[in-house]
């Protein structure tokens, strides 16, 4: 069969194949420039693919390993300048799975893939996101080990019409490593300057031989990394103190820091077999788990609605709640006593006597010094993937395969109390299991590549097609009964007393449920050589759900080399990003800070009865169009790329801010069954409602030289991303959100790299820069933190004892820097800016030792 077809011929028969979701690993690296694999590990270390038509950054596993930490998050923010990722302390589910982002986008416009196909996401959803995260639910890369990775790929462009929702921002592509024999060991300890955070790790990875055709890889990771503190004593808890009462916590009663996480094990596989005839069989897949617990809110004894703070008194004066057990639907009560507030402290007198009548109840009997919650989860995370590619007689490279992903967290909270338990007296559980969220996913896909010759092009067409078909669930399950539990017998409700486990209430049964949506896509790509200088690149994809219906995108690529060493490149797209099953379904209770108190706000559907009244939609997804141009040039031994973007966003999927919840808005919600409302203040949902601007420019710089009788290399990297609200509702979102979206990160970022080779002896410089920010403290827009610029130094030294053998010494932020201080310190505890980017633990060093079996 003739293979040279006209251009016409060699479209229409793209168009009249299947389509498919993303290309193959091995079809892209041979022929599409997004998947492009770049040699890794020369002196030169060239880190962008150059000859692509979008700009693609390649780190290498040994440049993840020459940093202080083994967070997977930290170790990209540390290798790319425009992804940000923060401690997120006390911000509910958002301190167990940290919300990351690339280009100032939220994380989960951001897709990720391992090995080319796409990772599943968390069941996290982030509803304390510093704004930007708000309500997102990306991917746990916390779940993969540096040592596991080869080398990871970073496509900073729009691409769903390649791979479908979720690459607005663009694309993070994990490659495993796969070699057959050899095994490599690793311990490391470090710790703060300040003396907490220490952190253990111990890895390794092992090759194996499968057969004489094939391999198997595996990498597993043990960690424990114990908590910090960069806290204050709160002002009211320093009131109280200065009252007199002992009980209160010190020297903090509320901690700022990042959380503990033990027993966090990574277990991952890969392996491939050649099946002959060109054909090849693959699997990978992983197993991890983790237990990740942090600090809450502090509790006053004398105010914390629900459970503490009563009602206001004829003379003025503040008193405590206090529960009348033998009060009910038909009953009034034996009219417990009244404990007045004096001068912040609450008549002993009367707490006495409650103490001493079983028919009565008060918390501050329970916990005089108020408490702190703690709270986390335990995360579970597996998946597999299989599949086999190669070739058939006609040409056509073929890679079928499916996928499994899962991911499961079990919340639990501890030092807290449901006040609906005031019954139980002194002796009420103080440890709860609120429930689970688990997302899974399942894959299917059939991808094909074919090179068509064409007369008139220096190169094959590439003829990319292919289909896929996925379903995503997402599950709630109820928490244990004392978490959601109403005492209707003595109307505590009725009475004030807030329900469910304070902090994080239960889920009950009747929000339960498992969730899930089916879609199937497809899609065509061409690219060639249309000359010798220009290459052309052109995308299709239509995809349809079964929930919202259906969308059809496009890309088109072009890169000219205008001379040898100089050419440029630019794409237009437009994307996607679907709204999860999560957003469309999750049922949450958070206590946030709101008006300078303590407050219970509910998260809903947006078809909810209360959703749907407060102005609540079916979701629908976001729409975007990016704009890539930029230039690659070598000027002699420095290689330069300079990449300007600009990513449209409509309709964006975001949660609103709390709706407040009038009486009536109440007593509806009671009368549909909904038992604890009354101890809501607020709701929120999800919400298509304002559309963004974003646009930057990306630079990376990078040459080599041999100084000082040793191999020197040099990398500069520059981001500049500007994100504007065009449009919203005021309504819905509010000036404090416009203003977290716009300016909570920092416009400029840089990172200057230097790494020198000498014999036995290696060293690592890296000067990082962080611009200027905003943090809405607390997420109130009265507590406004305008947050300078910083520099932070990390610097490392290597000695090979042997070829087997290296020991590291290494301090990340050797200078011990800190942000600015908060100076709202007082209101909750925080010393500095919680949404900080470069982090607010101060110095870090670090031990590290490898040993490698060849």
């Amino acid at each position: 069969m003739d293979s040279k077809l006209s251009i016409k011929q060699a479209i229409l028969l793209a168009l009249a194949l299947p389509a498919t979701v993303a290309l193959p690993q091995q079809a892209v690296a041979q022929d599409d420039a997004v998947e492009e694999i770049i040699t890794t590990g020369t002196r030169r270390a060239e880190r962008s693919a150059t000859d692509s038509a979008v700009p693609i950054d390649v780190i290498s596993g040994e440049d993840f390993l020459a940093q202080g930490t083994t967070d997977m998050d930290a170790l990209l923010r540390g290798a790319i300048p425009s992804y940000n990722v923060n401690a997120q302390p006390i911000s509910d589910a958002a301190t167990i799975v940290r919300p990351a982002n690339l280009r100032g986008l939220s994380p989960d416009s951001t897709l990720v893939l391992i090995n080319g196909k796409r990772l599943h996401r968390s069941a996290v959803i982030a509803f304390l996101g510093g704004g930007i995260a708000d309500g997102s639910q990306g991917p746990d890369l916390a779940n993969i080990p540096g040592m596991a990775i080869q080398q990871v790929e970073v496509l900073r462009d729009g691409a769903s019409a390649q791979y479908g929702s979720d690459a607005i921002a663009g694309v993070i592509n994990f490659v495993l490593k796969d070699n057959s024999e050899g095994a490599s060991f690793e311990g490391r300890w470090g710790e703060n300057f300040e003396g907490d955070g220490q952190s253990t790790t111990v890895a390794f990875n092992v090759g194996l031989p499968l057969t004489d055709s094939g391999f198997m890889n595996f990498t597993g990771e043990w960690s424990e990394t114990d908590p910090t503190s960069r806290s204050v004593q709160r002002t009211d808890a320093q009131g109280l103190i200065d009252a007199g009462n002992t009980a209160v916590r010190q020297p903090v009663a509320q901690i700022w820091g990042t959380p503990e996480v033990s027993d966090n094990f990574k277990l991952w596989a890969n392996g491939g077999l050649d099946l002959g005839n060109g054909g090849e069989a693959y699997i990978f897949g992983n197993w991890s788990e983790r237990t990740v617990e942090g600090g809450f809110f502090f509790r006053n004894p004398n105010t914390r609605g629900g459970v503490n703070g009563g009602p206001t008194l004829p003379n003025g004066n503040s008193s405590i709640l206090v529960a009348d057990l033998t009060f009910g639907p038909s009953d009034d009560g034996i009219g417990c006593p009244v404990v007045e507030i004096v001068d912040n402290v609450p008549d002993a007198d009367a707490l006495a006597a409650i103490a001493a009548d079983p028919n009565c109840f008060a918390y501050n009997n329970l916990e005089p010094g108020g408490f702190t919650p703690q709270f986390g989860g335990e995360v579970v995370d597996a998946s597999i993937t299989a599949g086999t590619r190669g070739e058939f007689a006609n040409g056509i490279r073929y890679d079928f395969s499916g996928s499994y992903g899962r991911n499961a967290v079990e919340y639990f909270i501890a030092n807290t109390v449901n006040p609906q338990l005031a019954g139980q007296g002194l002796e009420q559980p103080r440890r709860f299991r609120p429930g689970s969220y688990i997302q899974s996913e399942r894959n299917f896909n059939a991808d094909f590549v074919r090179d068509v010759d064409v007369d008139a092009f220096a190169s094959p067409l590439s003829v990319a097609f292919g289909a896929e078909y996925r379903v995503e669930q997402f599950e709630i399950k109820n928490g244990d009964p004392n978490s959601f539990f109403i005492d209707t017998m003595s109307d505590l409700p009725a009475q004030g007393f807030g329900i469910g486990s304070n902090g994080f209430p239960g889920f009950k049964p009747e929000d339960a449920g498992i969730f899930d949506r089916g879609s199937f896509a497809a899609y065509v790509d061409l690219e060639a050589d249309v000359t010798d200088r220009l290459l052309l690149g052109a995308a299709v994809r239509f995809e349809d759900f079964d929930t919202f219906g259906n969308t059809t995108n496009g890309k088109l690529a072009a890169r000219f080399a205008i001379t040898e060493n100089f050419a440029i490149r630019g794409a237009a797209s437009t994307g996607f990003r679907a709204p999860t099953v999560g957003q469309e379904n999750v049922r949450n209770v958070s206590t946030a800070f709101t008006n300078g108190m303590l407050a219970d706000e509910a998260t809903l559907p947006p078809t909810n009865p209360i959703a749907i009244q407060k102005g609540g939609v079916p979701l629908d997804p976001e729409e975007s169009v990016n704009l890539t141009a930029g230039f690659v040039a070598a000027f002699g031994p420095v290689d330069l790329t300079v990449d300007y973007f600009n990513i449209e966003v409509e309709d964006r999927i975001a949660l609103t801010t709390t709706q407040e919840l009038t009486a009536d808005d109440i007593a509806e919600l009671l009368a549909l069954g909904i038992q604890d409302a009354s101890s809501f203040t607020g709701v929120r949902f999800f919400t298509n409602d304002f559309d963004t601007t974003t646009q930057g420019i990306d630079l990376v710089a990078t040459t080599g030289a041999e100084l000082f009788g040793g191999d020197t290399q040099f990398s500069l990297t520059y981001n500049w991303t500007d994100t504007q609200v065009d449009s919203f509702n005021p309504d819905i979102i509010g000036d404090t959100r416009v203003r977290q979206l716009e300016d909570n990160l920092p416009d400029h970022r840089a990172a200057f790299v230097t790494q020198h080779f000498q014999g036995p002896i290696r060293g690592l410089l890296r000067i990082n820069y962080f611009g200027e920010y905003f943090e809405a403290h607390l997420d109130d827009g009265t507590l406004p933190i305008e947050a300078g610029s910083e520099i932070t130094v990390d610097f490392e030294v290597g000695y090979n004892f042997t070829d087997d053998l290296s020991v590291t010494l290494g301090a990340a932020n050797v200078f011990d820097e800190f942000p600015d201080e908060n100076p709202w310190a007082g209101i909750a505890g925080a010393q500095y800016p919680s949404t900080s980017p470069m982090g607010f633990n101060g110095g870090f060093w670090y031990l590290r030792a490898n040993y490698t079996l060849d």
